[in-house]
């Protein structure tokens, strides 16, 4: 750490006491917890919410930064960078209260969310809804790979396989029972490339399970091995 960008750290001996410190100064009540890459450059600002994960803070190296990311249930929420430590502490002081997503941004306009992130806070078929509009558009941008986009398409039309969580993985769909990372994989399908078949598997790039010659074949495939009483995907994580 520079001490000359971060007198004030430097000076608390760590990122959390700073916090906890200026937290006081300011008539807050903030509790810290260790953060991911040492005391001195990082740390966790607690929430009350089932849920929300600390509030992960760290410092830039080059210039006098901090940087915030807020994650809940596997979905990066809130992300944003300042100069100014008081910043933070607004910040983890609203996030640990359960502030939306939009008051966030409001209050402190130094902080963004995704489309993504902002559909998590509407539950989870919002979340899916908002995939599968991503996939489609990106299989829509990707016309030198009409199998990419007849696979998309093909998956789409299978209402078991649209209410799950799609994503891509070089430009391998997987189907996830959850909508948060990491994902629960159900079933997987790789597009046919320079006149390969296309390929189900259990997960991206696992082992496959069977080949088919087109789209809807391989996304009758997948469906054969999803779990029968299989629902729409939940909010949470693999884990």
């Amino acid at each position: 750490m520079n001490s000359d960008l971060y007198p004030d750290l430097a000076a608390a001996g760590s990122l959390a006491a700073a916090l906890e410190q200026l937290a006081a100064d300011l008539g807050f009540d903030l509790t810290t917890v260790p953060g991911d890459w040492g005391a001195l450059v990082s740390a966790g600002i607690t929430s009350s919410v089932p849920g929300r994960k600390p509030l992960s803070v760290h410092i830039g190296a080059e210039s006098r930064w901090f940087g915030v990311s807020g994650w809940s249930q596997g979905v990066e929420l809130i992300t944003g960078a300042t100069p100014d430590l008081a910043d933070v502490v607004r910040a983890g002081v609203a996030w640990g209260k359960g502030r939306s997503l939009r008051e966030l941004r409001a209050d402190l306009p130094f902080l963004h969310s995704s489309e993504r992130a902002e559909a998590h806070e509407r539950g989870p078929n919002a979340v899916v809804e908002v995939q599968w509009r991503r996939m489609r558009a990106q299989a829509v941008e990707a016309p030198d790979f009409p199998e990419f986009g007849e696979l998309v398409e093909a998956a789409h039309a299978e209402p078991r396989l649209r209410q799950l969580y799609v994503y891509s993985s070089h430009w391998t769909l997987g189907f996830s029972s959850c909508t948060g990372h990491p994902f629960r994989d159900e079933v997987a399908i790789a597009p046919s490339s320079n006149g390969s078949l296309y390929r189900v598997m259990m997960h991206p790039h696992s082992s496959a399970l069977g080949e088919a010659a087109t789209a809807q074949e391989a996304v009758a495939l997948a469906m054969s091995h999803l779990p029968t009483d299989l629902g729409p995907a939940v909010a949470g994580t693999a884990e």
